[in-house]
């Protein structure tokens, strides 16, 4: 056998040239492209947004205008007339008919913060104005809630007895008794998440160039600060009947949070004094992260006044600011899977799981406020978050925040889309809501007993609760699709506010603004 010709150097080296460049090619033209995979998902999360807000339509009552859900109807025209108070606007709570003030409220106050901070990018995807028309049906209902000084309407109908019906709200014939709070039987909570929610809406018109309206929103939110804070008590202990729904654990959170509301709304230094003073002592609990809810706004307070410390030069290098600050970040390090201190409270594939009663709240609200604390970081050129010594930045925020979200569309054990109408990545979403209307062919006109052979039915809702975000899966991840199973499958306008802020959050394309004014 002849001697084998060894290849010269420059042979060798074009050799290697062109497989240096063919694999090149090769890698561009394979490698998964980022920028195809996030445009996909941001059109998965803006659907996601548009689904989110036709649940507020659903739940809305009164004469609707330009009514686009064929199913609903005008319906709790005369609320508050006995009183000469027009209480007909507002929203249904959840799968029922009571208007629950205290979190429809906080509906308001999630849904104005979601427009300011990302309302540029709402547009893009035509969403600003059905978002911007949901808040002031709310805004509408709440300043006519709040007829004069130390008076404020909490709840129309009867929570007890309206849970003794099941029939549909445009033919519902139970009475529809209205509570309040006075002086003599306050509701510091409430009171101050409704200043909280009118001074967020407040900013959200002047932006959109309805001044007088505004105005007036911002005057409303003032006088029932004030309420609020000099005739202190629980709402739930003037009005026991309310424990057994929207029980108030505490009113701290809520001074502190509409006193943040009011400073960014009207610029004025006694609300930072108010949100740096005694009140900060008594109810801040600094370093000490929490869950954030229509209950607990704590953490929302927190973020909030965290942005005062990246943009505000008035608020920026007070020591108590930046105690808010520090206690957002270790709210962030919290919810973080990699971080030191990050919480067990979790299932086994990643969800934050805090409650068996409505379960997704927790999680996708503090989604929504993990991907806005890491936009404010980018905006503030502040790019690391420290926890016990490990560091984070905003990206890393933003993959928790996708995480919560791809797991309510569908990337779970159960394969499953909690928000209703939205496939997602799932295979199918819930189709035995509990909701009374959603749940009544809407050619049928059941008295209020009548009604119960279609809670008890086992047919799927004849209508499709669009955008509902269902409570949601039990710790071991699993959800069981019956319409009487109120704790996983009844969902709430409060808990699709957070849904619409979260999906706001991680579709947007603007960068926060450094002002929300």
């Amino acid at each position: 056998m002849g001697k084998v010709k060894k290849p010269c150097c420059c042979t060798i080296f074009i050799i290697l040239v062109v497989i240096v460049v063919a694999a090149g090619i090769a890698y561009a033209v394979l490698r998964p492209k980022n920028k195809a995979k996030s445009s996909v998902d941001e059109t998965k999360y803006a659907d996601a947004l548009k689904v989110s807000l036709q649940f507020l339509d659903i739940q809305k009552a009164g004469k609707l205008v330009n009514n686009k859900i064929s199913w609903r109807g005008n319906s709790a025209l005369k609320d508050g007339s006995e009183l000469n108070v027009d209480l007909s606007k507002g929203l249904y709570d959840a799968g029922d008919h009571v208007k629950f003030g205290f979190p429809m409220a906080f509906t308001a106050t999630i849904l104005a913060w979601t427009i300011l901070e990302y309302g540029e990018s709402m547009k893009k995807v035509d969403q600003y104005k059905p978002a911007t028309n949901s808040l002031r049906w709310i805004t509408d209902y709440l300043v006519n809630a709040h007829p004069k000084d130390n008076v404020l309407y909490v709840q129309v109908g009867d929570g007890e007895a309206d849970h003794k019906c099941w029939d549909r709200p445009e033919t519902m014939s139970d009475k529809r008794p209205v509570s309040q709070i006075n002086k003599t039987s306050p509701g510091t909570d409430v009171a101050a998440e409704t200043a909280a929610a009118l001074a967020a809406a407040s900013l959200v018109f002047k932006k959109s160039g309805d001044a007088s309206y505004s105005e007036e929103l911002l005057k409303h939110s003032k006088q029932l600060f004030s309420f609020a804070d000099k005739y202190r008590g629980l709402y739930s202990a003037s009005l026991p009947k309310v424990k057994k729904f929207y029980n108030s654990t505490g009113y701290g959170d809520e001074l502190l949070w509409a006193g943040a509301w009011l400073y960014h709304a009207s610029g004025e230094k006694r609300y930072l004094d108010f949100v740096t003073g005694k009140a900060a002592d008594d109810y801040a609990n600094f370093d000490d992260p929490t869950w954030f809810s229509w209950d607990n706004k704590l953490p929302g307070t927190q973020v909030l006044l965290a942005r005062s410390s990246c943009f505000d030069a008035d608020a920026g290098g007070n020591s108590v600011i930046e105690m808010y600050k520090k206690t957002a970040e270790a709210v962030m390090c919290n919810v973080l899977p990699n971080s030191p201190t990050t919480t067990s409270s979790r299932t086994d594939s990643g969800l934050i799981w805090v409650s068996e009663w409505n379960s997704l709240q927790h999680p996708v609200g503090h989604a929504f406020l993990a991907n806005l604390y890491g936009d404010y970081m980018k905006k503030s050129n502040n790019k690391k978050l420290d926890c016990d010594g490990e560091t984070f930045g905003p990206d890393d925020l933003r993959d928790f925040a996708k995480s919560q979200a791809n797991y309510v569309l569908g990337e779970n054990p159960a394969k499953m889309s909690y928000l209703v109408g939205m496939v997602g990545y799932g295979e199918k979403f819930p189709e035995f809501v509990h909701h009374r209307g959603a749940s009544i062919p809407a050619d049928e006109k059941p008295s209020c007993s009548e009604g119960f052979k279609w809670l008890e039915s086992d047919e799927p809702n004849p209508n499709e609760a669009t955008g509902a975000l269902v409570g949601g899966p039990y710790l071991n991840e699993t959800y069981v699709d019956a319409r009487n199973n109120v704790k996983q499958g009844e969902p709430t306008t409060y808990s699709c506010a957070l849904a619409i802020a979260l999906f706001s959050s991680i579709s947007a394309t603007n960068d926060v603004d450094k002002s929300l004014s």
